[in-house]
């Protein structure tokens, strides 16, 4: 009885939570015309258009296809959407909206019958995972649906309104946004062992770390500027040799889309690649921090002796806690929500902006690749670092502590910022 009781439960679970995410996903395309929806805005990210299709495919893929015994539903789809199917520049020619949602909708109303007869306990890990697929490309969405706006000239300084009006006032930050806390050697609970972790984020495992000194908060606007100011982008002593000869091909001298207006000075610098943190970090005699270090700092509770899913403790994410899932759908200032701080008094450790570190990605002691090898293993490759925390697009079900993001340290991920560390 209490095992037929948990299905059920889990069951309501996935229903609601699957319904709660394709609403957000498709409140993202409301008012979108057929040149956003096809647009390309970046070489690195496909149109918004492919994504949506590709949420469609994935879920079929796994859900209908691998676990139900079903037929593909839309085989003309197949090398469309597939990840390896196509190159990113070759993604441009979709079908339009209406063709999509009936794409979606189809998929999503064999899959809800499906649930009603899946073993959802022993397939729970894939229905979690499918979960989080849809929200990683949902963040994905989000932000390349910002850098068209800020391509178009109505980025940062046309985002007004709505919840975000109440961290629009320029005023001095409440806090030293300079301070550094103290993080005790000692050993610590890193990763994920639940079945809501993704298989990077596995094993759970111990490490020990040296006594070091992290950022409270993440590297603002205000403070990224002293760098500018002082010619951080033509002075070589700054920058590595790799991320030196970065630069002089890219020829750039501030971050993605950077804006002079003060209203930013507190948020969080965003946009820059990890050449351009990695600098920063020298010139101010720090560097970054490793995911170890991030993860420790943002997750450890050294008083209870464990680990925390969110720097606050278990309890879920709301707009109390951190800024996330789009409810402001833009940057804060880097302390505003100070009930959001870890045991160690980390600010902004989850939401607002993912923050570069140190390591390169790679698989922990005991890695098992799930689903399939190409979701993390093939980025085992020493050509991408890691970034943690999450950003204002990221959805809730994707929004923990151990999370794992990865991008080649060239990207300037409109939503990527970082803080700093020293011995």
């Amino acid at each position: 009885m209490i095992s037929k009781l948990h299905k059920s439960s889990l069951k309501e679970t996935f229903f609601r939570a699957f319904s709660q995410c394709r609403a957000k996903t498709l409140a993202l395309f409301e008012g979108v015309d057929e040149a956003t929806f096809c647009c390309q805005p970046h070489p690195d990210f496909s149109p918004i258009g492919w994504h949506l299709g590709h949420i469609a495919y994935t879920e079929s893929l796994w859900l209908l296809e691998r676990s139900a015994g079903l037929p593909c539903l839309f085989p003309r789809y197949r090398k469309l959407f597939a990840a390896d199917g196509l190159p990113k520049k070759e993604r441009v020619k979709l079908p339009n909206l209406e063709e999509i949602r009936y794409y979606l909708d189809t998929v999503r109303e064999k899959v809800l019958h499906y649930l009603e007869v899946a073993d959802v306990e022993q397939q729970e890990r894939l229905w979690r995972f499918i979960l989080q697929h849809e929200s990683q490309h949902s963040e994905i969405i989000s932000f390349v649906l910002e850098l068209g706006k800020q391509q178009r000239g109505q980025g940062k300084q046309g985002r007004q309104g709505g919840q975000g009006e109440i961290f629009s006032l320029v005023s001095p930050p409440a806090h030293d946004l300079s301070e550094m806390i103290q993080i005790p050697a000692g050993e610590f609970e890193m990763g994920d062992g639940s079945v809501d972790a993704l298989d990077n984020e596995q094993p759970l495992h111990r490490a020990y770390l040296e006594t070091y000194w992290i950022d409270r908060y993440p590297v603002t606007c205000a403070q990224y500027r002293v760098f500018m100011a002082a010619q951080g982008y033509q002075n070589p002593r700054w920058w590595s040799k790799v991320g030196w000869e970065w630069l002089q091909t890219e020829q750039v001298t501030q971050p993605l889309y950077w804006c002079e207006n003060p209203m930013w000075d507190h948020h969080p610098v965003c946009g820059v690649s990890w050449y351009e943190a990695e600098a920063y970090s020298r010139f101010v005699g720090k560097r970054l921090p490793t995911e170890a270090e991030w993860e420790k700092a943002a997750s450890w509770d050294a008083q209870a002796h464990c680990r925390r899913i969110y720097p606050w403790g278990n309890e879920e994410p709301t707009l109390k806690h951190c800024n996330h899932d789009n409810f402001i759908g833009k940057t804060t200032p880097v302390d505003a929500f100070s009930i959001g701080q870890s045991f160690y008094g980390l600010y902004d450790a989850l939401g607002n902006v993912w923050e570069w570190t140190a390591s390169w990605f790679d698989g922990y002691p005991g890695f098992q690749s799930y689903p399939y090898v190409g979701y993390s293993q093939v980025y085992f490759d020493q050509q991408h670092r890691v970034l943690k925390g999450a950003s204002w697009a990221t959805r809730p079900w994707a929004l923990r502590c151990s999370f794992r993001n990865w991008y080649h340290p060239c990207v300037r991920q409109i939503l990527a910022g970082f803080r700093c560390a020293a011995d």
